[in-house]
C-alpha cells in the first residue's frame, strides 16, 4: 500500500492542476445539485419490527385519511386569575379561535373543548387539537403563521395561550460557537506549523469534503428521506477527521522535506507513509458508522451511512488534494522545525538537538508506567461513576426550555389535567378476526381500566368497517417515567388473554410507546453493535500493526474512554452539573440513541490516534529500535501533531454545543469530552505506559497468523527497496561512465 499510495503522492503534486479542477468541478457540482433539490421534509421515524411500529402501520391501513403521520397542535388556553373558561368572554374567544384554525388549508380537523370535554376539572384550563395533513417540517409558513395568529388574537383578548405539538417545529440552528471552533482550529494549526499557509491547506481541503458531502446529502435529502441532523452530524464529522487527516499529512510532508529530500519526493512519502495511516484511521470510521445499520432503525442507519460518506471523501482529498495544494505552495510550506518569514523570520524554531515535549514525556512514562498507568485508569474510572444511574429516554416538549410556548403548554396542560396528558397512549384493537368486535373493544377498555397508573380510558372509535378500533390512554405519570413505561408493559400483557378470549390483537402506539421501544431496541442491539464493530477493527488492526495485544489494549483502552465520556454526559446533561455554562436549560434523561452512537463514533475516532501515534512506534521497532525507544521515537515524532488534531477534533466538537437542538448539542459534548479523553489519557498516558510494561510482547504475532495476514507495509518498507534500486541504478551508470 505505501508504493502504491507513494505513487498517488507524487502524481497528485505533478498533476496538480488536474487534481484541484477536478475536486473544485465536483464541489460545484455537488452545490448545483444542493440549490436545484427541493426542499426536504422532515425524515420519516419508524422502528421496524416494534409493537408501536406495527400498530402505526394498521392505523395507516385501516384509517385512511386519518393522517397518522401529520403535524399536531395543541392549543392550551388558561382563564385570568379567578375566572373559568366557561365564562361567556372566555368561551366566545375559544370558540372563535377554533373557527379561525379551522380555516387552514392543510388543516384536517379542530376539536372544540367544549364539545369534546377537554376542559380540566377546575374549569380554568382547556385545550384543542389541531391535525394537519403533512408532517411539521412540511408545514407551510401560512400554515404557522396562521397558527400563531389565531393564539395571539386569544392572548390580546384577555387568555394565557401557548401552543404544543410539532406543528410550529423549527429548523435547528448550530449557533456562533461552530465558527468560533474552526477559528481555534486554525489557531491550533498556525502554532503547530508556524506558517498561515502550511496551516491553511487543511482547512480548506476539510472545508471542500464537507461542502461536497452535505451538498451532496442536501441534493439526496429529499429523494432518499434524509433529515437536518444528518446533514448537521456529517459536517461535525467530516470538519473534525477532514482538518485531522490532511494535519498528519502535511506535518509528515514538512518531515521529510527536513530530511532533505525534493518536495515532490517528500509529498510522495507523506502520503506513502501517513498516508497509509489515514487509509486505515479512515476505515475505522467508515465501519463504525456504517456499522450502526445493524440497529435496523432507517434514521440511525441514514446517519451514519450519510456521515461515513463524508469521511471517505476526506480521506480521498487528504491523499490527492493535500499534495496538489503543496505542490502549488512550493517553498512557502517550510521543513519541520523552520518557521515561515511571517511568523518566525524563517529561523529554527527551537535548538537543535533538544528534546521536544513529546520526547520527554514519553520518557517519564516509560522510566514510570505503572503508576502512569493507574492514574490513567484509576481517573477514568471516576468519571464513569456517573454512568452508572444512566437513564435513557427521548426528548419531549418537557425537556425544551422554559422561553418556548412549546414548554408552556406542556406546563399547562400539566397543571390542568395531570402529568399523563402529555404522554396519552394509543390502544388499537385489531378484531378482524373475532366473531363479535364490539364486545372485544369493550373487553379492552374494562381490562385497561382495571390497571394500576391509568387515569382516564376514552371510548373506542371503530373505523367504517368495525374491524379496528382506536382507545385513547391517560396515565398518571409523565411521559418519560418508569411508571409510564410499566404500564405500558402492562397493557401488552394482557394481550395474550384478550387474543385467547376474543381473536381480537391489542397493539400499544402513540409517541410515549414508540420512545419506549425505540429505548429499548436501541439497548438490544447495543451488544450486537459493539461485538461487530470492535471485531472487524480489531481484525483490521492485527493487519496493521502485526500484533495481537496492541489491537486489544487498544479497544479496552476505547472502552475505559467511552464509559468515562458516557458519565461526564450523565453529569452535565442528567445531573445538571455545569449545565449553565454548556446552555443546557432542562435536565433529563439522555437521549436513547447516544450510548449506541457514542460507541460508534468515538471508537472510530480513538482509532485514528491509535493507528497515528503507534504506526510510528511499529516503524521505529521495524528499523531496529529497543522496544521503549520505540516508544520514545513515536512520541518525538507523532505526539505534537496528535495533540494538535485532538485540540482541533475538540474545537471543532464543541462548536456543535451551541446548537439549539438537543441531540446535536448532546453529540457536540459527547464527543468532544471522549476525544479528550481517549486522545489526553488513553493514547498520550495507558497506550504508551502498556507498552512499556509490555516490552517486545507487545508486537508478538503467531508465525501461521503472520504468514496468512496481507502485507500492507505500513512502515514503508516498499519505499525503502524503492531507495535500494535507485541506488543501485546511480552506481550502474556511474561505473558506466568510468
Amino acid at each position: 500500500m505505501a508504493t502504491f499510495l507513494y505513487k498517488l503522492g507524487r502524481f497528485a503534486f505533478r498533476r496538480r492542476h488536474f487534481v484541484a479542477l477536478m475536486w473544485v468541478a465536483l464541489l460545484t457540482l455537488a452545490g448545483v445539485g444542493a440549490a436545484s433539490a427541493p426542499v426536504a421534509g422532515a425524515s420519516s421515524f419508524s422502528i421496524p419490527g416494534t409493537e408501536a411500529q406495527k400498530a402505526f402501520d394498521l392505523l395507516e391501513s385501516r384509517f385512511p385519511g386519518m393522517s397518522a403521520d401529520g403535524a399536531t397542535a395543541r392549543v392550551v388556553f388558561k382563564a385570568p386569575e379567578g375566572e373559568k373558561m366557561a365564562d361567556k368572554d372566555n368561551k366566545s374567544t375559544v370558540e372563535k379561535t377554533v373557527k379561525v384554525l379551522g380555516t387552514g388549508s392543510e388543516v384536517t380537523s379542530v376539536d372544540d373543548p367544549f364539545t369534546t370535554h377537554t376542559v380540566s376539572k377546575d374549569g380554568s384550563v382547556a385545550y384543542t387539537s389541531v391535525k394537519y395533513k403533512v408532517s411539521g417540517m412540511e408545514l407551510e409558513d401560512s400554515s404557522k403563521d396562521a397558527l400563531e395568529s389565531a393564539a395571539q388574537d386569544a392572548r390580546d383578548a384577555g387568555l394565557t395561550v401557548e401552543v404544543g405539538g410539532d406543528a410550529l417545529q423549527a429548523t435547528p440552528e448550530t449557533g456562533s460557537t461552530e465558527v468560533i471552533g474552526i477559528a481555534i482550529a486554525a489557531v491550533v494549526l498556525v502554532i503547530t506549523f508556524g506558517s498561515l499557509i502550511a496551516a491553511g491547506l487543511p482547512l480548506l481541503t476539510a472545508l471542500i469534503g464537507v461542502g461536497i458531502g452535505v451538498s451532496t446529502i442536501t441534493a439526496l435529502a429529499s429523494a432518499l428521506d434524509l433529515g437536518s441532523t444528518t446533514s448537521t452530524l456529517a459536517m461535525m464529522i467530516g470538519l473534525a477527521v477532514g482538518i485531522d487527516y490532511a494535519l498528519f499529512i502535511v506535518s509528515r510532508y514538512r518531515a521529510e522535506l527536513a530530511e532533505g529530500r525534493e518536495r515532490e519526493e517528500a509529498a510522495g512519502r507523506a502520503v506513502g507513509t501517513a498516508g497509509s495511516a489515514v487509509v486505515f484511521a479512515g476505515l475505522t470510521v467508515v465501519i463504525a458508522l456504517v456499522g450502526l445499520s445493524v440497529v435496523n432503525i432507517p434514521m440511525l442507519t441514514k446517519m451514519g451511512v450519510a456521515a461515513a460518506g463524508t469521511v471517505a471523501i476526506a480521506v480521498l482529498i487528504a491523499l490527492t488534494m493535500i499534495p496538489a495544494l503543496l505542490g502549488y505552495a512550493g517553498r512557502r510550506v517550510q521543513p519541520a522545525g523552520k518557521k515561515s518569514r511571517l511568523l518566525g523570520g524563517g529561523r529554527a524554531a527551537k535548538k537543535e538537538g533538544k528534546p521536544n515535549m513529546g520526547t520527554r514525556w514519553a520518557s517519564f512514562v516509560v522510566r514510570r508506567p505503572l503508576a502512569v498507568l493507574l492514574l490513567g485508569v484509576i481517573g477514568l474510572g471516576a468519571a464513569a461513576l456517573p454512568a452508572t444511574s444512566l437513564e435513557l429516554g427521548l426528548p419531549d416538549d418537557g425537556s425544551q426550555p422554559t422561553s418556548t410556548t412549546q414548554r408552556r403548554a406542556y406546563d399547562l396542560l400539566s397543571d390542568g389535567f395531570g402529568p399523563g396528558f402529555n404522554g396519552p397512549l394509543m390502544i388499537v384493537v385489531d378484531a378482524k378476526a373475532s366473531d363479535a368486535p364490539k364486545a372485544a373493544f369493550t373487553k379492552v377498555t374494562d381490562e385497561i381500566k382495571g390497571l394500576k397508573g391509568v387515569v382516564s380510558v376514552s371510548p373506542a372509535v371503530p373505523n367504517k368497517s368495525g374491524d379496528t378500533a382506536m382507545i385513547t390512554v391517560v396515565p398518571d405519570s409523565k411521559p418519560s417515567s418508569v411508571k409510564t413505561e410499566d404500564l405500558v408493559h402492562a397493557i401488552r400483557g394482557t394481550g395474550g388473554e384478550i387474543k385467547a378470549d376474543t381473536d381480537a390483537t391489542v397493539l400499544v402506539t402513540g409517541s410515549t410507546a414508540m420512545n419506549i421501544d425505540f429505548s429499548q431496541k436501541l439497548n438490544d442491539a447495543l451488544i450486537p453493535y459493539l461485538a461487530l464493530v470492535v471485531g472487524l477493527a480489531f481484525l483490521l488492526l492485527i493487519v496493521v500493526f502485526r500484533s495481537i495485544l496492541v489491537p486489544l489494549k487498544a479497544a479496552l483502552g476505547f472502552l475505559l474512554s467511552v464509559m468515562a465520556a458516557l458519565g461526564a454526559v450523565v453529569a452535565v446533561f442528567q445531573w445538571g452539573w455545569l449545565a449553565s455554562l454548556m446552555g443546557v436549560e432542562e435536565t433529563g434523561p439522555i437521549m436513547s440513541m447516544m450510548p449506541i452512537f457514542m460507541v460508534g463514533v468515538v471508537f472510530g475516532l480513538a482509532m485514528d490516534y491509535e493507528v497515528f501515534l503507534v504506526t510510528r512506534m511499529r516503524e521505529a521497532y521495524v528499523h531496529g529500535e529497543k522496544p521503549s525507544q520505540a516508544i520514545v521515537t513515536g512520541f518525538r515524532h507523532g505526539a505534537r501533531v496528535v495533540t494538535a488534531a485532538a485540540v482541533i477534533m475538540i474545537a471543532v466538537f464543541s462548536g456543535f454545543i451551541g446548537s439549539s437542538e438537543s441531540m446535536i448539542k448532546m453529540i457536540g459534548f459527547g464527543l468532544a469530552i471522549a476525544v479528550f479523553f481517549d486522545a489526553f489519557v488513553v493514547r498520550m498516558a495507558i497506550v504508551p505506559a502498556v507498552l512499556a510494561l509490555l516490552g517486545k510482547r507487545a508486537w508478538w504475532l503467531p508465525k501461521w497468523l503472520d504468514r496468512a495476514l496481507p502485507n500492507v507495509d505500513m512502515e514503508g518498507e516498499g519505499l525503502r527497496a524503492l531507495d535500494e534500486k535507485r541506488r543501485d541504478g546511480d552506481e550502474d551508470r556511474e561505473l558506466a561512465r568510468v
